[in-house]
């Protein structure tokens, strides 16, 4: 099957990308902080504006604007993967099977990832929500301000949300990708 990508220059992305079978390599603050150093490192080479980010133990959601002359989210995701897989505790690297051995696959990360091209401000601040909303949608926090691996923090720094948002039942129909 060929999956068809929006590559749109200077366009806002909604990203998830989930670990090989679920598994729970982000699950320390240690690996939170390689995929940090990584996200950094791919950035100071190939720019982009990080809006809005959540990292859950199996899976990461994340919100990318491009620069205006670039489209390519493709490679600063194979290098932000990569970057993350050679500086990881070595002991997150399951042993690939014979078959991924042999198309020279690492084990830590679902070989596709799900991208939606943001239309809108409307439906740019509707992912930003469910970025932030996600940790207690899976039972995680209580709240979005609980959960320390998210850019949450950020925007109630900012003024755009009160600390207190997103607690309880919120409804995301349509929005995101699990």
């Amino acid at each position: 099957m060929k999956y068809r990508r929006a590559f749109v220059e200077g366009g806002s992305f909604f990203f998830t990308l989930v670990t090989e079978k679920r598994r729970p390599i982000f699950a320390s603050t240690e690996a939170v902080d390689v995929l940090r150093s990584a996200f950094r490192a791919v950035r100071a080479s190939r720019p982009f504006v990080l809006d809005a980010v959540v990292v859950l133990p199996d899976h990461l959601h994340c919100i990318w604007t491009l620069p205006p002359d670039d489209a390519d989210f493709a490679i600063r995701w194979r290098l932000i993967k990569t970057w993350f897989t050679k500086h990881c505790d070595p002991a997150l690297r399951a042993m690939p099977s014979a078959s991924q051995a042999r198309r020279r696959e690492q084990t830590l990360w679902q070989h596709r990832y799900w991208e939606h091209m943001l239309r809108d401000e409307r439906d740019f601040e509707r992912h930003v929500e469910y970025v932030h909303y996600n940790p207690v949608k899976h039972g995680y926090a209580t709240s979005a301000m609980a959960w320390p691996h998210s850019s949450f923090r950020r925007y109630v720094e900012a003024g755009i949300y009160e600390a207190g948002w997103g607690q309880g039942q919120m409804d995301f129909e349509g929005v995101g990708f699990e």
